[in-house]
């Protein structure tokens, strides 16, 4: 019983010590406390989707925390332990959202970029758009998300690069954004935090993007124009394909001497619907995971494109939808434990000199001189945007989910609440079934029995210290 107190009191206040930082070690995300290689299960979350994203609303996708812990409880209860959020206003307080999925072992992979004018890279011309003011911008979602311990990355842009034209005239600006962007961080930023790139899944300038992008000015990887990781939006898994048939086969091929983790920032073709996700067990088995690092399914809400898993309605009910059991039932088929205990093994990759060798694309830039500094952008560089967002951890003292909240069939699910983790463990897939109202969470940490002795031992004599720590937070 005393033990039960103290894990819940821990629970209650530590929620800044659920996930464990996940650094870039050459070619691999590595959980930088056991060494581990990390590899994301995920989902992008953008309830509305980008043309519901309104600055002047008051809200985003990570601002109302009952929504989020709606939104957490059944992502915890579907395994996954990342989300991709594509449009944030830093100007919003997300203290409790980031906490909330915090508290639950999920990390937050965040863009910097919006739809809206001045707030991303004109593909077109992206000289017209890359300026102070564009730069104070993305400076201010890093302010706003730099404390949060489980901000995982930002992305500095996805899909500006999207066809042979803008491969020839963006990739510089590109990474002028990303040298920007690291800039930035490494000045104002406690911890080191990845920026890198979402690309679009157009073969024909793919591989280009990447060398582009992952090559090296000045013969060392921290070089700080050089993406920190590569990404791409891949939807040529449709239906009951095969790791051939998709031309997974051919990205193994394409990447396996990359320099920068490498992973899907998006995956999930919805035709034939609802959709089967047998691509799941393909991604994380062995043809794929020696070389990428998993990948996050296009998308937790249901919008007018049809890829959601979860149907939001406007009073904040939500009812799960057949692709949701779907997922689950694939991410229960994967040996977490085993795919998130594997050794890091590329943690030394070199990256290739940039060249204009590496690019074999007729069109596509070769230049790799990088723009300048915008007028005025160094001095925030330097000394930090006025006024600054700012955020931090906050208690999660709520767990139960109060929206009505449907299963696939239509049964209301009873007692929906997320579990609190400790330990520092990130979400994995719980072996719940599509029906159950709610199961334990499983995470990356397994004990035995001796091991969970010791823990208790370790919890008991560490509450009377960490109490005081806790206060800090109430």
């Amino acid at each position: 019983m005393l033990v039960s107190r103290a894990i819940a009191l821990l629970a209650l206040c530590a929620t800044t010590l659920a996930v464990q930082s996940i650094v870039v070690k050459g070619s691999d995300l590595v959980n930088a406390v056991t060494g581990n290689r990390f590899q994301l299960l995920g989902v992008a979350y953008q309830p509305g989707g980008s043309s519901g994203y309104n600055p002047g609303s008051g809200i985003d996708p990570l601002s109302d925390g009952t929504v989020c812990l709606r939104d957490a409880a059944l992502m915890q209860r579907l395994g996954v332990n990342a989300i991709r959020v594509y449009n944030v206003d830093p100007d919003l307080n997300h203290d409790m959202c980031a906490s909330i999925f915090n508290a639950v072992g999920i990390y937050m992979l965040i863009d910097v970029n919006s739809p809206l004018a001045g707030e991303s890279i004109d593909r077109g011309a992206p000289w017209t758009t890359y300026t102070s003011s564009y730069l104070n911008r993305t400076f201010a979602v890093v302010e706003a998300f730099k404390s949060y311990e489980n901000t995982l990355l930002f992305f500095a842009g996805n899909e500006v690069i999207n066809d042979p034209a803008s491969g020839g005239v963006v990739p510089p600006y590109m990474r002028a954004v990303i040298r920007d962007l690291k800039n930035y961080v490494a000045k104002h930023s406690k911890r080191s935090i990845p920026v890198g790139y979402s690309a679009a899944d157009v073969r024909t300038i793919l591989i280009d993007t990447w060398n582009y992008l992952q090559c090296t000015l000045t013969g060392s990887s921290t070089d700080p124009s050089r993406a920190d990781l590569f990404a791409l939006n891949s939807y040529s898994w449709c239906g009951a394909s095969s790791f051939t048939t998709s031309s997974y086969d051919v990205l193994v091929s394409d990447f396996s001497s990359t320099s920068v983790p490498v992973f899907f920032s998006e995956y999930g073709c919805n035709k034939p619907s609802p959709r089967v996700f047998t691509e799941v067990p393909v991604i994380y088995g062995p043809l794929m995971t020696p070389v990428l690092s998993g990948g996050m399914v296009y998308e937790y809400s249901e919008e007018p494109a049809e890829y959601g898993l979860v149907q939001i309605n406007s009073n904040g009910s939500a009812q799960l939808l057949v692709d949701y059991d779907t997922l689950q039932k694939q991410f229960n088929t994967l040996n977490v434990t085993y795919l998130q205990g594997l050794t890091a093994q590329n943690v030394s990759a070199t990256p290739p000199k940039c060249t204009s060798s590496l690019i074999t694309t007729s069109g596509f830039s070769s230049n790799f001189t990088i723009p300048d500094v915008p007028a005025g952008a160094q001095t925030l560089i330097d000394n930090g945007i006025s006024p600054a967002p700012s955020g931090k951890m906050v208690p999660v003292t709520a767990s139960k989910v109060s929206q009505v909240v449907q299963q696939s069939n239509g049964d209301i699910m009873q007692n929906l609440a997320i579990t609190i983790l400790a330990d520092d463990q990130s979400n994995n897939p719980n072996g719940a079934s599509p029906t159950s109202s709610g199961a334990s969470p499983s995470a990356t940490k397994k004990k035995n029995g001796g091991e969970t002795l010791k823990s208790s031992l370790s919890v008991l004599l560490g509450v009377a210290s960490f109490a005081v720590v806790c206060t800090s937070f109430l």
